[in-house]
């Protein structure tokens, strides 16, 4: 996807030396005419992915702000709302389901300290849901991520396995499906790990991103569709040092290991490709700052945080470590 996206960066606006990211990362960081002034913006969408309309645009707009939060960015200005109406719904399904799914995500920007002003509403045979966000923002705001250091750690701020919480979900319905888990997992922990997934993506990473300054991280990222593993090395190619991430710890929604092992399919959990939705934002900290950090940010958010690498010397590669630990959430 990057080889072909090639043709779209353009990096003359970096030639006066003002900090420049395109293509490739989270968010834009665009120099304006203003001299030390950036326009940092960003856009997501995708298919609905829970039961619930008006937590699914909860997510939607959670999934939409990280990208700006992994900038350090945890003031957004604007937002617009990008939505596909399915022509598969009745109609009044259309309108109870649409009201709830924009009332999701404009209760979330609410949250967020922001608010939708617009966006595009299309009918479209598949049900699409996400949005912009867009801050007017001076350097000391954002924290570009390509400032990794040999001895830094690695900080997440969210679980994994959300994919598989809510494909086990579905699975409960489907015998030929359930009968492959129902030895590692009861239908009462289905339900609590689907809860647990759904709220944690609807939940925003705001004040990880307000607590990156504070305790100056040095690059982050956000975890979504290219898994732990994926989004790692997509962070650790852009930095400026010659470093490398080395994962050591794995937090993985309970049962998730269990139900990956006997499902038959392959998500490539362990080997830290399994997507996320609105999962939690990747952080480089020093090392000295990394347990203050995520105390912190328990006491604000209510959830934990975990440091899972370690950055070293290398030559910009990200691994998971053979003997990695996986720890239950």
């Amino acid at each position: 996807m990057l080889k072909l996206l090639e043709g779209l960066r353009d990096q003359s606006k970096n030639g006066d030396g003002d900090s420049y990211l395109g293509i490739g990362l989270d968010s834009c960081v665009i120099p304006t005419r203003h001299k030390g002034i950036s326009i940092v913006q960003t856009t997501d969408f995708f298919y609905p992915l829970v039961d619930d309309p008006y937590l699914q645009g909860k997510i939607a707009c959670a999934n939409v702000l990280s990208d700006l939060y992994a900038t350090g960015i945890w003031q957004c200005d604007n937002m617009l709302m990008l939505l596909g109406v399915s022509t598969d719904l009745s109609h009044t399904e259309r309108h109870v389901v649409t009201s709830l799914v924009i009332k999701g995500f404009t209760d979330l920007a609410r949250e967020a300290g922001t608010a939708i002003t617009g966006g595009q509403t299309v009918l479209n045979p598949w049900f699409i849901v996400g949005g912009v966000a867009t801050s007017v923002a001076t350097e000391s705001e954002v924290i570009m991520p390509d400032g990794a250091q040999v001895g830094d750690v690695l900080v997440l701020t969210k679980p994994l396995g959300t994919q598989i919480a809510v494909n086990v979900h579905q699975w409960v319905d489907k015998p030929e499906r359930w009968d492959m888990v129902k030895d590692v997992i009861t239908k009462d922990e289905v339900v609590v790990a689907y809860e647990t997934a759904m709220f944690q993506m609807a939940r925003l990473n705001k004040n990880a991103a307000m607590l990156m300054h504070k305790y100056h991280a040095h690059a982050a990222t956000d975890v979504t569709g290219f898994g732990i593993l994926g989004h790692a090395t997509n962070l650790v190619e852009n930095q400026k040092a010659d470093v490398s991430f080395e994962l050591h710890t794995l937090p993985i929604l309970a049962h998730m290991k269990d139900v990956f092992l006997k499902c038959g399919i392959n998500f490539k959990l362990l080997e830290g490709y399994s997507a996320e939705t609105s999962g939690g934002l990747l952080v480089c900290l020093p090392r000295e700052n990394a347990d203050a950090f995520c105390k912190e940010l328990e006491e604000l958010d209510g959830k934990s945080a975990w440091v899972i690498g370690e950055v070293v010397k290398g030559d910009k590669k990200a691994t998971i470590k053979d003997d990695v630990k996986v720890l239950e959430v």
